[in-house]
């Protein structure tokens, strides 16, 4: 055999590997890492001398559409965890079928206290794109010729104020939970230029047990106000934690204002602290994960050391 006939044999058989070893991944980006939900659980001491532990469950970008079985079935479980209050951070829906399967995933969580904030997919159905475009591209600008809502986010926002959760897009108001007394604010979603913060602004009422800012999508200049007005916990989704991470690098990008670091987790930010839920699925257009596993947060609060 000529050399060149064994360079040919050697590229292909190379060429084959590589396109194994992608079709590998992107099963298990699609299939296995897609439904590996984690609970990721912090503790905070924000809360006043004296106080009863609370403790809060943050949900975010279930992006639902109603075959995610496993999906309404995880989150369904999560009531087992007793939370005080629920936080819904918005992108619940993928599909205008998907209102009714996300209460089934809700379930008994309704029957708790609770708050939320849209976020772009709860009001425009996502479309057919080039799943990569986001790393080169947010896509806020994929909303500049979209008007005209075309999902049911009216239903969405009843079912859940219905249940007796706190609106805050927009909005702020008063919880009780884990006989506390708590001081919200939230805006609606600014990756759509919707948010609103003059609405809400001011100083947090020095009375509350807890201050807390939600938000959809973590704007640096949404969660500064929030911070500037003494907001203590910010609450916020949107980022997927980057759906598609590097091993050993983490996010590539993060679809809005904030770093990479601050793309998924606790973190401070000035003088509150930040969570940014990585959430819990994708759009049904690019479903996969990559080192990136969807995910709730569990954090409980306690009092502050002396």
């Amino acid at each position: 055999m000529s050399r060149r006939h064994e360079g040919w044999r050697r590229a292909a058989r190379a060429a084959a590997v590589a396109g194994a070893v992608g079709a590998a991944g992107i099963g298990y980006a699609a299939v296995i890492e897609r439904n590996w939900f984690r609970l990721r659980r912090h503790e905070l001491p924000l809360l006043p001398e004296g106080s009863p532990p609370l403790r809060v469950l943050h949900l975010s970008d279930a992006h639902l559409t109603p075959g995610r079985r496993m999906l309404i079935d995880w989150v369904r479980g999560l009531e087992r965890y007793e939370p005080d209050l629920v936080v819904n951070t918005g992108d619940s829906l993928a599909h205008p079928d998907a209102v009714e399967p996300f209460v089934e995933a809700l379930g008994p969580l309704l029957d708790r206290p609770g708050a939320f904030v849209y976020g772009s997919n709860d009001l425009f159905s996502p479309r057919p794109k080039n799943p990569a475009r986001y790393l080169w591209r947010s896509s806020k600008k994929d909303y500049r010729d979209r008007v005209e809502p075309d999902l049911p986010w009216r239903e969405l926002g009843a079912a859940m104020a219905g249940a007796g959760w706190l609106d805050l897009n927009n909005r702020k108001g008063r919880i009780s939970a884990g006989g506390l007394s708590i001081a919200a604010a939230g805006v609606h979603d600014s990756h759509i230029g919707l948010d609103r913060y003059e609405e809400v602004a001011g100083p947090a009422p020095a009375s509350a047990d807890l201050r807390l800012g939600v938000l959809h999508s973590p704007e640096p200049a949404n969660l500064d106000r929030f911070a500037a007005d003494g907001y203590q916990l910010l609450l916020a989704g949107h980022t997927h934690g980057g759906q598609l991470c590097l091993p050993f690098y983490g996010t590539l990008v993060t679809n809005c204002g904030i770093d990479r670091r601050r793309a998924w987790g606790l973190n401070r930010y000035g003088r509150a602290w930040l969570n940014v839920s990585g959430g819990l699925g994708t759009s049904p257009y690019a479903p996969v994960r990559f080192c990136c596993r969807p995910e709730a947060s569990l954090i409980d609060l306690v009092p502050a050391r002396p």
